[in-house]
């Protein structure tokens, strides 16, 4: 991951110092060193900040529908994008929804071996943590402290949506700076679900209470969220009669992540967003994971953002989609 971090950095410097580029949108380091947040690059200087690393999880994809626009004047480079195995599904289900101009981005896959939640490293018991590295035998992180330092093993500190990585090969790019491409998918990332189905409805209604109780409608999901695309959200939309409503009852609190989750179905592409931004650490991502499973028992295997320009199952009709009533059986019929 060093490595490729190093590659990174000196290409996406190289581009912009030929002109290929105009712009970077990528990841700098914020008040501390895991804070790595989203950032546009507009001058060589600029990249000094840079950063690309084992805290870099954000999904840059969205961040394209505005910086794709317009790279500025005529003879302008492109815009280049950093973008993670994961990133590139929700690349491609925005050029589908014509959303990005693809004609204007230059896309840099970048090779991932999995995020790290600085959360999980705490509850590892390691406190006042100044800095992180990777250990020698590619497997731990060595994390130094106030009072000492210790190792980790990287697996058991990942993001959630890393837990389940869906494979390491890019399903869009121009340029690839990866040696991992042929890794397949980890864990089971229906787990969860299958959890929450084997629960009677009032001990799953239960579940949900408790998690959705905690949110404080800070809408960092839906910001976050690369399938919540429209210019105006319903949610902010005066007109709507849920204009920014708070959590003042228990109906109000189910009612925008529900509503949120039908209308990304379909879209989302389990990129796990959701989750790791929201501050009260709700697992928001077993609503998604609830409606692709659903959509893969009911119409066969679907990824959305698999390709770019794929009509989705929930917008082609054929005479064997399934019908209320009627029996799940896999492939639709």
């Amino acid at each position: 991951m060093q490595k490729v971090s190093e590659k990174v950095i000196a290409r996406a410097r190289e581009l912009m110092h030929d002109g290929t580029v105009s712009k970077v949108v990528g990841w700098k380091a914020g008040e501390f060193f895991y804070d790595c947040e989203p950032n546009v690059f507009e001058t060589e200087e600029s990249l000094k900040d840079l950063v690309y690393n084992r805290f870099c999880g954000a999904n840059l994809s969205k961040y394209m529908i505005k910086n794709s626009i317009a790279s500025g004047g005529e003879g302008a480079g492109k815009v280049l994008v950093l973008l993670k195995p994961c990133d590139t599904y929700s690349f491609n289900q925005l050029l589908t929804e014509h959303r990005i101009d693809r004609e204007n981005v230059y896309i840099l896959g970048v090779g991932c071996e999995g995020m790290c939640d600085i959360d999980r490293i705490r509850e590892r018991g390691f406190k006042g943590i100044t800095g992180v590295l990777e250990a020698d035998s590619g497997n731990e992180l060595v994390i130094t402290t106030l009072y000492g330092e210790g190792k980790v093993n990287i697996d058991d500190v990942l993001l959630n949506k890393c837990d389940s990585c869906k494979g390491k090969a890019h399903k869009i790019y121009d340029e690839l700076i990866s040696d991992n491409e042929d890794e397949g998918p980890r864990g089971d990332r229906f787990e969860g679900v299958r959890e929450l189905e084997a629960m009677s409805p009032e001990q799953r209604f239960a579940f949900w209470q408790a998690e959705l109780s905690k949110c404080i409608r800070c809408n960092a999901c839906r910001n976050a969220c690369p399938a919540c695309s429209c210019r105006k959200c319903v949610f902010d939309n005066n007109a709507s009669g849920i204009a920014s409503k708070a959590n003042t009852d228990s109906f109000e609190e189910k009612m925008f992540h529900i509503i949120r989750a039908f209308h990304v179905a379909g879209r989302c592409t389990d990129c796990g967003e959701c989750t790791r931004v929201c501050p009260q650490g709700i697992p928001l991502h077993l609503f998604n994971r609830k409606y692709i499973k659903d959509i893969n028992d009911f119409y066969g295997e679907y990824a959305a953002g698999e390709e770019a320009g794929q009509r989705g199952p929930l917008i082609s009709f054929t005479e064997q989609d399934i019908e209320p009533g009627h029996a799940v059986v896999k492939g639709g019929n």
